[in-house]
């Protein structure tokens, strides 16, 4: 008889654990608009499974709460509110008294939900029934129901398939006027919950963007404008969101002016995002196709030439706010006046006009864990940089920059150093930047963002020398010129105040709505908030009007749908990129086009996509 075994996995262990993996891709790709208290009594039915049933508070309180979210959920059971307070006490002492983390987690996250979705308990109780906003927004295809723009991504991918690259980009424009823009730098959170994921992966969606915009005409048309309403429009900023807001407001008849404070319009997509990410020549594509609309524009606006904003408003019909995000965050350390120091959104918008700075041979460190960190670590290193080292205060898990991002700037050589907090930069005798002093830091309990918070560690100062700080810590607004129209501003977060419809309070005609409002957010969100304010414009006009478009998508071939790898975007190697501003992202082939489009379930059509009409045909 054997002293000891070697442990290996018996069969009915690895099948569960396969099937735990298909679980978890089960619940990434849950769609939004599914009953909460219902999701909840599946994971508590988990955690039961899981339960090794050793102390009573476990064994005994998860199946007593499981009880009483079935009898919440049961149509034929009359219960009162009292079983709420029930649920509530149980899961108090769950979470209290149990032993182990299967038991305390359970308890807290029953907590979690009577604290987050109450009101869906409560209609459960009284009307056997899920509150209204479940059954009326909820949007049956879920790469539809993630996209801001609600753009419909199966017809595009379908039309890319069939190899109609015109009509998918018309097809796109119903919904979001800046294809070529969302193609090379959008966020794609409508892969986050593809359903594809329950066979392999999610379909690369940006991906099949990219190929229908590389491969269309040189000019696809726009929509037929509706008949002129004689009604102006003042749109303040010509970033994503004003321009979103112009373009559609012109075809639904309005006239749409831009008052621009730069010489170009693109806003953060022209003076925040370097050529090598989004070539200024593709910005350009979308911007002239907008600007055909009939949208007029006037540049580098000035107060005394073309009028105040109280002017400007009152002048118009209606106007639209969305003057995004452009000033910087003070770093609040010392030293941070020094000569060398320099605010990561004005190097971009520097280079946005053309004029690059000197970075040849110089050390650089850049501070943040942003997108706009890694873009302007990334372009230091383009201008000739020496060395480039990004300084976090936290972990690379806990940056909020894309992965992808991330990976780049290491691979073009960029070093990652996480755990350093600023403490102060140092400068020589004629107040030129010498060195960042950075504290060491241990990762902590977490924080109100459920991330680590950074903790100094009983460690000295580190020295990193450098002749050029960036400062990428964060945006801000420049609402000066409004203080005196009477627009609602939130000093303390230093952003408008506008409702969901975009509208501003008390100040009737009146729009915000874009980074202005929401603060430093994406593209896509910001060209959601443009077409939301066209919309309610529009209807504050005293019109009507609906966008479509006269694309038909073609019906989903009947094929088994197989485990079939996703064809990523391919980058030019990193020793070849890092030294130009050229384009960094290499698109699909057409055998990898037609596959990855293939891949797509046609959630529009299949499932419960078809009884509920899974395709938006105008808005």
């Amino acid at each position: 008889m054997s002293r000891l075994d070697f442990k290996t996995k018996s069969r009915a262990q690895k099948t569960v654990d396969g099937l735990y993996m298909d679980l978890e891709r089960r619940i990434i790709a849950s769609p939004p608009g599914q009953c909460p208290v219902d999701m909840a009594e599946s994971f508590l039915s988990l955690c039961h499974a899981q339960s090794c049933g050793k102390c009573v508070p476990c064994r005994l309180g998860i199946a007593q709460m499981l009880k009483i979210l079935t009898e919440i959920l049961d149509l034929n059971s009359n219960i009162g509110l009292d079983k709420l307070e029930l649920l509530e006490r149980t899961a108090k002492t769950v979470s209290t008294a149990a032993d182990c983390a299967i038991g305390k987690e359970a308890g807290r996250m029953v907590l979690k939900g009577l604290s987050g979705f109450r009101d869906d308990f409560e209609e459960h109780i009284k009307n056997h029934r899920c509150v209204p906003y479940i059954a009326d927004d909820r949007q049956p295809v879920p790469c539809v129901a993630d996209c801001p723009a609600g753009v419909d991504v199966p017809g595009y991918s379908a039309l890319v398939r069939a190899g109609r690259y015109d009509d998918a980009v018309k097809l796109i424009r119903k919904d979001n006027p800046f294809p070529t823009v969302c193609a090379h730098i959008c966020e794609h959170p409508c892969e986050h919950r593809c359903r594809r994921q329950l066979i392999d992966s999610p379909v690369n969606i940006r991906g099949l963007k990219k190929y229908a915009v590389d491969n269309c005409s040189e000019v696809v048309p726009i929509p037929a404008k509706a008949d002129d309403t004689g009604k102006t429009v003042a749109i303040i900023g010509g970033g994503p969101s004003g321009l979103t807001a112009a373009y559609f407001l012109a075809l639904m008849g309005h006239k749409p002016t831009i008052y621009e404070k730069r010489g170009h319009l693109g806003g953060m997509l022209r003076y925040g995002i370097p050529n090598y990410r989004l070539p200024r020549e593709r910005l350009d594509w979308d911007i002239d196709s907008i600007l055909s609309a009939g949208v007029e524009v006037v540049l580098e606006y000035d107060p005394e030439k073309h009028g105040t904003m109280e002017e400007i408003m009152a002048k118009n019909d209606a106007t639209y706010i969305s003057i995004g995000a452009h000033t910087h965050k003070a770093i609040r350390i010392d030293g941070e006046y020094l000569h060398g120091v320099v605010p990561a959104v004005e190097m971009l918008r520097g280079i946005g006009d053309n004029a690059m700075p000197d970075f040849e041979g110089k050390s650089v460190a850049v501070i943040g864990g942003g997108n706009v960190a890694m873009d302007v670590a990334r372009t230091a290193k383009r201008l000739g940089a020496s060395e480039v080292n990004i300084v976090y205060r936290r972990r690379r898990d806990d940056m909020t920059a894309l992965p992808e991002e991330i990976d780049g700037a290491i691979a073009e050589g960029c070093n990652l150093m996480e755990l350093k907090a600023p403490v102060r930069i140092e400068g020589d005798e004629d107040d030129n930047v010498k060195a960042l002093i950075v504290q060491p830091q241990i990762a902590g309990a977490a924080d109100s963002s459920g991330r680590p918070k950074p903790v100094a560690a009983n460690s000295p100062e580190e020295v990193i020398p450098c002749q050029i700080i960036i400062s990428a810590i964060g945006q801000g607004i420049d609402y000066s010129d409004f203080k005196n129209t009477g627009i609602p501003i939130d000093e303390r977060r230093g952003l408008f105040v506008a409702n969901k419809a975009n509208e501003t309070i008390d100040n009737p005609g009146v729009y915000a709505g874009g980074d202005c409002v929401t603060g430093p957010s994406t593209v896509i969100n910001a060209i959601a908030a443009g077409k939301v304010a066209a919309a309610n414009i529009d209807e504050y006009l005293g019109f009507n009007h609906e966008i479509s478009v006269d694309v038909e998508v073609p019906l989903p071939a009947i094929e088994d749908k197989k485990p079939c790898g996703r064809a990523e975007l391919r980058l030019r190697y990193a020793h070849e990129r890092g030294n130009d501003f050229y384009g960094i992202e290499q698109g699909m082939s057409l055998e990898e086009a037609l596959q990855e489009a293939g891949r797509c379930l046609r959630c529009d059509y299949n499932g419960f996509g078809y009884f509920r009409g899974g395709r938006v045909l105008k808005w």
